[in-house]
């Protein structure tokens, strides 16, 4: 099948998540500009110059460790405190966001896109 076959074909038979799944697109997009504006482009690339492979490395790694720390929150939120988090007023939802967003990074940084 074609994309736009399977597209149809999943927005026709599942039009409530379909359609969610592009909202949460747009409001992940808003709040990663919105970051980005704050933060700029260094925090992601940590100094590096992430035009040259080792510099990209460098930089996908950083996002490992981001992005295995949050999956360390989901773990201690979801399973440990049964989707509280007692240290923070960060929720699960925060994270799984987080982690969304550091995978598009990740890809940018990969096809050397960031910045």
């Amino acid at each position: 099948m074609k994309d736009i076959e399977v597209i149809d074909y999943i927005e026709t038979k599942y039009p409530e998540m379909a359609k969610r799944f592009k909202e949460i697109l747009d409001e992940e997009y808003k709040l990663f500009c919105r970051k980005q504006h704050d933060y700029g482009s260094d925090n992601i690339t940590l100094g590096e110059d992430i035009s040259t492979e080792e510099g990209r490395m460098v930089s996908l790694t950083a996002l490992v460790v981001r992005m295995n720390d949050k999956i360390n929150r989901l773990k201690t939120i979801i399973i440990k405190n049964k989707g509280r988090n007692a240290v923070t007023k960060e929720t699960y939802m925060d994270a799984f966001i987080d982690l969304s967003i550091y995978g598009i990074i990740a890809q940018l940084v990969a096809e050397d896109k960031w910045g």
